[in-house]
């Protein structure tokens, strides 16, 4: 494997491009783009490029759906009424 390769971790199915390779304990292992980790090269294999699809930051950045801030979190806390989400009286 080389840098610029296309291929595949096989348990997650994850597609990345090659971006580093390195030997440590015996094992080469490789650094994909996609999530900035290495992999040991025996769990990849060579991935077609219509399944490597690049994301760019703003398009990462636009895809989370939480809070915005400590305060929107605070005001939410304050707007639920565990009454709401737990039973009542004795046991």
């Amino acid at each position: 494997m080389q840098k610029g390769d296309i291929v595949k971790y096989i348990p997650t199915s994850t597609v990345g491009k090659v971006v580093d390779t390195k030997e440590m304990d015996g094992k080469l292992w490789v650094k994909l783009d996609k999530t900035n980790l290495y992999y040991v090269a025996e769990t990849l294999v060579p991935a077609d490029e219509s399944e490597y699809k690049t994301v760019s930051f703003k398009e990462k950045e636009s895809t989370f759906k939480g809070t915005n801030s400590v305060r929107d979190l605070n005001k939410m806390e304050e707007e639920v009424d565990i009454g709401d989400v737990t039973p009542t009286g004795g046991g």
